[in-house]
């Protein structure tokens, strides 16, 4: 197997060049007041750029859908509906920057998006009490980011959702719902949406993938190769399938977007001894999940036409729902479902963190 080195050079893009060792483990830099890791510290990469070389954003300007021509439908987006304003955080910015810090009214929040295992998420920035920011700390664990906040200089793993090493080390990131899907069912969901303009204060090819190999010209989302080593590979899927990851309890399980072929279509599982709710739609470009307990009743759901998004699923209240797990009309109306620890993420990204990962065929 082929083994790449990154090189971050003076202009901003990389380029994968071959290599004749493993990169190396770190020498970890920063907070050494902390010294203890959750994770194996022998397992703890040098990504390249380091510390803020790759530079999270903070409130970020936005503009409307009609104005956003630099993106096509077919690009990916993190779309988000915080305090009721929906935004989208485009793939190709983030591609360049991982962390954006933003707020909607008085909602603090972080999406952070790893470009190497394909996972985005939507933190939130209140900790005890304090607003708080995350910027990238140029640490990998198993090709994914590790993110570091700046009131402690505490390690999160993204994937985790976890402070890994720090001060907050053992605390669970507080995440608000998130949708990685296109600009297309993205804009027609949502038309009145904000997106992140191109205008961040910083020079970046957006648009140009920084992921491709300097020989092969193979781009990174598609072909086989890894840069980083990880802990857990696994070859049941293509290691670059983006799959639904969904894991509550130490338990994990994997859902295939062949698995949602036609309208929306609504299933249901088990994970970690609480019901789920799997909800998705292949044409549109999602997959997303929440626990299916309202009250201490377990709902029963059942999908709706892909015209009546963003609303997707019906319950046995009478309820109908919306991709955010909103009971938007019925006797619940405002209710919400609790949400799960679900996002897309490449397979091999999943199997490395939860070796035990189940896949589902239904």
């Amino acid at each position: 197997m082929k083994v790449f080195k990154v090189l971050f050079l003076a202009i901003p893009i990389f380029f994968f060049t071959c290599g004749t060792d493993n990169p190396g483990p770190i020498n970890v830099p920063g907070n050494h007041q902390f010294g203890d890791w959750l994770i194996p510290y022998d397992n703890i990469y040098d990504g390249g750029p380091g510390k803020d070389g790759i530079p999270a954003l903070l409130n970020p300007k936005l503009i409307s859908a009609a104005e956003a021509s630099y993106l096509s439908d077919a690009d990916l987006v993190i779309g988000t509906l915080v305090n009721g304003e929906p935004r989208a955080y485009p793939h190709i910015i983030l591609d360049w920057h991982e962390i954006i810090n933003d707020q909607a009214g008085d909602q603090v929040y972080t999406i952070n998006y790893c470009p190497l295992t394909g996972t985005g998420m939507n933190w939130k920035r209140n900790i005890n009490g304090s607003i708080n920011t995350f910027g990238v700390s140029g640490l990998l664990y198993n090709s994914n980011l590790i993110l570091y906040d700046r009131d402690t200089d505490s390690n999160w793993s993204q994937m985790r959702a976890e402070s890994v090493h720090g001060r907050y080390i053992g605390r669970s990131a507080d995440l608000f719902p998130m949708l990685e899907t296109t600009w297309l069912t993205w804009k027609t969901m949502y038309p009145e949406t904000m997106v992140v303009s191109l205008n961040t204060g910083i020079d970046r090819p957006y648009g140009n993938y920084p992921y491709v190999s300097n020989q092969t010209k193979e781009d990174y989302r598609e072909a086989p190769f890894l840069i980083f080593p990880v802990t857990n590979d696994d070859d049941r899927l293509h290691r670059k399938e983006r799959v639904l990851g969904v894991r509550i309890g130490g338990e994990a399980k994997a859902y295939r977007f062949n698995d949602f072929e036609g309208n929306t279509i609504v299933r249901t599982n088990t994970i970690g001894g609480q019901p789920v709710v799997i909800i998705g739609n292949a044409s549109k470009n999602f997959m997303t999940a929440y626990r299916s307990v309202l009250g201490g009743e377990t709902l029963s759901f059942s999908g709706l036409d892909q015209s009546e998004l963003p609303h997707v699923m019906t319950d046995n209240r009478g309820n109908t729902w919306d991709i955010f797990g909103r009971a938007v009309t019925g006797p619940d109306t405002g209710a919400e479902l609790i949400v799960a620890e679900a996002y897309i993420g490449y397979w091999f990204a999943w199997a490395a963190f939860n070796p035990e990962i189940e896949i589902i065929d239904f």
